[in-house]
Parts: C-alpha cells; sequence; structure tokens
C-alpha cells in the first residue's frame, strides 16, 4: 500500500480524498495556487506545495508542476478528483514516466473514452446499445442536413471533444441543423481545440441514468447500480440521485452487464462511469464514458456501504477487489443537492466573496456534507463556486426527500448568495417528489427562470409562532437584567401583534406545561392554538424545533426591530410589536424605492472587460453596452431600450460590486 498520496485537486473532492486516505493511514500531499493559500484541503494534508498563480491554467494545469510536487515530497501516487488532470492522457503518461502511480484507468482507457466520436464506435463493438446516428467526419453544414434527414429530425449535433454542455444543439429543420452545425462548430473550436461533431438522434422525454462501474485490471469489473442525474439546467447536474425511480431490476441488470462491457473493452483499471439517455419506454443508449470519480458519487456510497475512493486507491497500488457482483446490495435511497455560490433569482448569476458565516448540517448516517469550505473563507472567482454536496440516506425516496428538506433548512450560509430556496423548490415540486423526471425537468417548470413564487407555500402561522416564541423569549431575558430601582418589577405581556409580509396577525401567548429546560408556548393565532417547542438558546441562528408536533427548522437574522426567518427555502421580514405600536406602523409611509431603471447595473461582482459606448453616444434596443467577467465566465450586458448614455461610472478594467452602477442613461 502507498504511504503517501498527492491529491491533484482542490475544493471539496481535495478534501474527501484526504479524509479516506487518513482513514487508511496514508500521508497525503495538497497543491494549491495563489488563491488557494489558506483553502481547507491545504490544511487538512500533511504536506502542502504552492505549484502556480490562481488560475487553473497556471497552476492546476500544469502537469510538470505537479509531477515536481511528487517528487519533492516522495508522493508515490496521484489521486487526480475530477475535472482539471483527471481525464487527460498525458498526465497519467507523465506520471508513469516519472515512476508515480495514477489512481485511475491507464492511458489507452483514459483516450479511447475521451473522443466522443471513437467511444461510441467502441461501445458499438462491444455490443452496447448506441443512439442511431452518423459518427464520421462531417464536411460542412449541407452534409450535416442531409445526414440529420437521414437519422429523422429531431437531431442532436455535439462535439466529439465536448463536455460540460458545450458544443451541443438540438435541430427540429434543415435549418436549424444548418445553424446548429456551425455554431456548434465554432463553439467546440474555441473551447476544445477541435471542430469535429457529430450528429445523432435526439430522444425526446429522456432521462440520464449512469453505471458505477468498479475494475480492477485482474480479472474482476463489477457495476454497482445507477444513478438517476435528469435534474439539470443547462446540461449542468444539480440533482443526483440513486438508485433511479424509474428503473426495474431488469433493466437494470441489463445496463450493468452493458457498462461491465464496454468497461472490460478498454481493460478498464479503477472507478469509472457509464452514461446513458433512457428513453420513456426504458429503451437505453450509450452517452459517454466518464473515466473519473463523479461529482455524485456519494450517494452510490450511501446506498453500496463501499468507499469508492478507499477502493481506486486499493485497486492502483495492485490489489485485487475483494467483491463480486453478488455482493453488491443497494439498500434504501440517497439524494445529493449540488449546492452553488449562485444566485437563483438572478439567473443563477455567480456570487463570490467571504463566506462570513458557514454551518452546514450536522453530519450523522442520514445526513452527508462533502465541501472544501469553511466559516470566513472566500469563494474564488477563479473556480467553480460549488460550496458543497449536501447528501441524504433514507430507507425509501420519500424518507431522503425529507430528510434533505430539512438538512437545507439547516444549511446556514451568509455572506454569498446560494441556491439552496431553488434546491428547497425543488424538493417540494410535486413532478420531482412522483419522480416523473427527464432531461427538461428544470427547462419546464421553470420556463421563465426561478422566482420567489416557485417556492413551496408553507402555513404561514408556522412562522408567525415562531417568531412570537423568539420575541418573546428574548423579552423574557431582558426583564431579568440586575440593577433595576425596588418595585420597578416589568411584566411580559402575552399579547402582540406579529406583522407579516405587511399583514397583521394579533396573537396570545402562555406557557406550555412540560420540561423546564425547554421553551414551550401555546400561540393563539386568530382563533388557533399552536404549540411551539425548541431548546433553541438566544443568540442561536437556527430555531429547532416543533409547531404542533412537526419539526420545523427557521434561520434567525436580525434585522434592526425586525427579525428575517428563512424556512423551506423562503425569507420572510417579520415585526413582533405591542397593540399600540402596531397601530402606528400601520400608520407609517411605505419608503417606494429608488428608481435605478436609468442606471446600467452589475447584475455580479466581477471584473467590467469593456465598454462598448461613450458619454453622449445613442444606442438602441439590443445594443451590447458592456461585459463584465464572473468566474471565467463573460457576461454580455445589452440595452433594454433605445436611450442615450448621459454618464459613464465606471472604468474598464475595474472591481465591480453586484448592483454597482456601470452607465447612467438621459
Amino acid at each position: 500500500m502507498f504511504e503517501k498520496i498527492l491529491i491533484a485537486n482542490r475544493g471539496e473532492i481535495a478534501c474527501r480524498v484526504i479524509r479516506t486516505a487518513r482513514r487508511m493511514g496514508i500521508k497525503t500531499v495538497a497543491v494549491y495556487s495563489d488563491a488557494d493559500k489558506n483553502a481547507l484541503h491545504v490544511e487538512m494534508a500533511d504536506e502542502a506545495v504552492h505549484i502556480g498563480a490562481a488560475p487553473s491554467a497556471q497552476s492546476y494545469l500544469q502537469i510538470d508542476r505537479i509531477v515536481e510536487a511528487c517528487k519533492r515530497t516522495g508522493a508515490q501516487a496521484v489521486h487526480p478528483g475530477y475535472g482539471f488532470l483527471s481525464e487527460k492522457r498525458e498526465f497519467q503518461e507523465a506520471l508513469a514516466a516519472a515512476g508515480i502511480a495514477f489512481i485511475g484507468p491507464d492511458a489507452h482507457a483514459i483516450q479511447a473514452m475521451g473522443d466522443k466520436i471513437e467511444s461510441k464506435k467502441l461501445a458499438k463493438e462491444a455490443g452496447v446499445s448506441t443512439v442511431p446516428g452518423y459518427l464520421g467526419v462531417i464536411a460542412d453544414d449541407e452534409e450535416a442536413v442531409m445526414i440529420a434527414r437521414d437519422i429523422g429530425y429531431p437531431v442532436m449535433i455535439k462535439a466529439s471533444a465536448g463536455g460540460g454542455g458545450k458544443g451541443m444543439r438540438v435541430a427540429w429543420n434543415d435549418e436549424e441543423a444548418r445553424e446548429g452545425f456551425r455554431s456548434a462548430q465554432n463553439e467546440a473550436r474555441s473551447s476544445f481545440a477541435d471542430d469535429r461533431v457529430f450528429v445523432e438522434k435526439y430522444i425526446q422525454q429522456p432521462r440520464h441514468i449512469e453505471i458505477q462501474v468498479l475494475a480492477d485490471g485482474q480479472g474482476t469489473c463489477l457495476y454497482l447500480g445507477e444513478r438517476e442525474c435528469s435534474i439539470q439546467r443547462r446540461h449542468q447536474k444539480v440533482i443526483e440521485e440513486a438508485p433511479s425511480p424509474f428503473l426495474d431490476a431488469a433493466t437494470r441488470k441489463a445496463m450493468g452487464e452493458q457498462a461491465v462491457a464496454l468497461a472490460n473493452a478498454v481493460q478498464y483499471k479503477s472507478a469509472g462511469t457509464v452514461e446513458f439517455i433512457v428513453d420513456a419506454e426504458r429503451n437505453f443508449y450509450f452517452l459517454e464514458m466518464n473515466t473519473r470519480l463523479q461529482v455524485e458519487h456519494p450517494v452510490t456510497e450511501l446506498i453500496t456501504g463501499f468507499d469508492l475512493v478507499e477502493l481506486m486507491i486499493r485497486v492502483a497500488a495492485g490489489e485485487k477487489l475483494s467483491i463480486k457482483q453478488e455482493d453488491v446490495r443497494l439498500h434504501g435511497w440517497a439524494i445529493e443537492a449540488r449546492v452553488y455560490a449562485e444566485d437563483p433569482f438572478r439567473n443563477f448569476l455567480p456570487s463570490t466573496g467571504r463566506l462570513t458565516h458557514y454551518r452546514p448540517p450536522a453530519a450523522d448516517p442520514h445526513v452527508r456534507v462533502d465541501t472544501g469550505v469553511f466559516e470566513g473563507g472566500e469563494i474564488s472567482m477563479y473556480y467553480d463556486p460549488m460550496i458543497a454536496k449536501l447528501c441524504t440516506w433514507g430507507s425509501t425516496r420519500d424518507a431522503a426527500i425529507a430528510g434533505m428538506r430539512e438538512a437545507l433548512d439547516q444549511y446556514y450560509i451568509r455572506g454569498v448568495s446560494h441556491n439552496i430556496p431553488f434546491l428547497a423548490s425543488l424538493m417540494a415540486n410535486q413532478r420531482f417528489v412522483d419522480g416523473r423526471l427527464t432531461t427538461n425537468f428544470i427547462a419546464e417548470e421553470y420556463p421563465s427562470g426561478f422566482h420567489a413564487s416557485d417556492l413551496p407555500p408553507e402555513d404561514p402561522a408556522v412562522l408567525i409562532a415562531v417568531a412570537a416564541v423568539i420575541h418573546r423569549s428574548l423579552n423574557d431575558r431582558d426583564i431579568q437584567i440586575s440593577g433595576k430601582m425596588p418595585g420597578n418589577k416589568v411584566k411580559v405581556r402575552d399579547d402582540w401583534v406579529v406583522v407579516l409580509d405587511g399583514t397583521q396577525h394579533p396573537v396570545h401567548l402562555h406557557p406550555a406545561e412540560g420540561s423546564p429546560q425547554r421553551i414551550g408556548y401555546t400561540v393563539d393565532i386568530e382563533g388557533k392554538h399552536h404549540t411551539v417547542w425548541s431548546d433553541w438558546q438566544l443568540g442561536e441562528p437556527l430555531f429547532r424545533g416543533t409547531v404542533n408536533g412537526n419539526h420545523v427548522c427557521v434561520q434567525i437574522d436580525r434585522v434592526g426591530i425586525a427579525y428575517r426567518l428563512h424556512h423551506s427555502g423562503s425569507q420572510a421580514i417579520v415585526k413582533v410589536l405591542t397593540p399600540k405600536a402596531a397601530k402606528l406602523d400601520a400608520l407609517m409611509p411605505v419608503k417606494a424605492p429608488p428608481d435605478m431603471s436609468k442606471f446600467l447595473l452589475s447584475p455580479m461582482p466581477g471584473l467590467l472587460v469593456s465598454l462598448a459606448v461613450t458619454e453622449g453616444q445613442e444606442v438602441k434596443a439590443g445594443e451590447v453596452l458592456a461585459v463584465v467577467e464572473a468566474m471565467k465566465m463573460e457576461n454580455i450586458l445589452r440595452a433594454a431600450q433605445d436611450g442615450t448614455v448621459a454618464k459613464i461610472h465606471a472604468a474598464t478594467g475595474s472591481s465591480l460590486a453586484v448592483d454597482q452602477k456601470i452607465v447612467e442613461f438621459a
């Protein structure tokens, strides 16, 4: 077994590999860029080596620097994680040349499966079901149209070297095929330096279901069940679960056996994933093979009990797998939600900055949090904005969903925007709960983007009762202040008015009988009784307890005299007032927000790459005004209507905050 391994990655996956290596008694080496000097994976590892500047092209993608770090520290093997160099044949070959083990497959398998065209040819030869299509080199857009007609519309036009949704277009007619071929080819050329594209039948109502395989290169190759990954936004996975709510035992077995056949065809060794597209009739077709550990591997671990990272390390060290196919049993249900630093209410724009408060839900047999961040750390503009992977396990799918909803309520993040409200909405969506999934789920359920109205409807009485109990508890503490004048005893009132979303709700509280170690009140709201119990401590940001016997977790932030409460993804500003103060509050004028319609505002924190206008210039609706770069993505800002530029408020090259003024119109 290895004595020391280097992790050629960062963030949550580096931390996850370090945890397993530590349990196995293996020392670890982290690598880091300028931006990751104080990162969690650097702190967790036994050693750390600086490998370059913040941009990944100057650090995490530098093969020679990582090989040199191995030599300098004596690391005998490298785990690549996912992304970066994990599927680079050149990286595996460079390590092999230096006598360093690669914890993954060999260069042959990486190369064979890394090319979408070649991998489909290999899959067909191995007897794996493939989507009808044309895998040859397509000369021009007219040939693409002829091929599309032969296959039958709709078709999918894909870049051979593509990934992450880049270089993909769906065409429903000749004109879309021409345009799709040209744009996919251009995108492929700029993203992958490879403009080859191919055409295949577009499967309608598709599901994205993948099979986890594991091979030791010594005759044993297994499949460890499937993962349902159909909940995607712009071809990026958002929710994954295992097993799939759609597959039956016969389809699972057939898919697993074909995945193993493909792995054997390329002499696969290590953990890998074979991805399939599955239609409404459970016909399945090979999509691609990922020759690495998948982001969503924890759900497989939770239902099988196997540590995939440990098994990868053991296989790389030359050990033979001790498990057989009949040893693989699926227990219960697991769901993974990807928690990102992005603003779902602003079309999922990335959010960067410092995590001023960060409290993930407590880990237990039902909750797992894989993260690479910590309170006080920063979400950098240079890398993927993932905060964590939140996983829940339950004996049934309904139990896993319920656990996820509760865990999302407990996830306390401040300082950056995050997508927890969107994840909470997905978990409460009836179509999701019913398991009626396709890769078009998000586009169909949220056709105009995500809005507050998409959040799960909750009984307002829950927030009213919790707010009243919080306020009453704080008042109970306040009257105990020392140094009061004799005879000047203050009694806490029982009657209050809770103002929620501008509506006043009179409440009456009286203590509930029970444990003196807990807060307990019966709250009367408009003639209905609500019993609230909690062990909440004053000042804690999470109010955990029960309302009428149902478990709730409400996040609390103090905002002046009011409270900002977060529950089930939604938030509300709540005031708790005396009846007299409530009457006066109702008379207060509402301060209208300033009119910002004449300004171009930065939709995200980022760098102002370019300005396309000058003061005094007339612009037309749709005309490009500026380009803002964030998370290595360029965002083009256009004029919403015709107008004249009155003033430029920001210079090219300046750093912008959210809603910072860029251009002012007359």
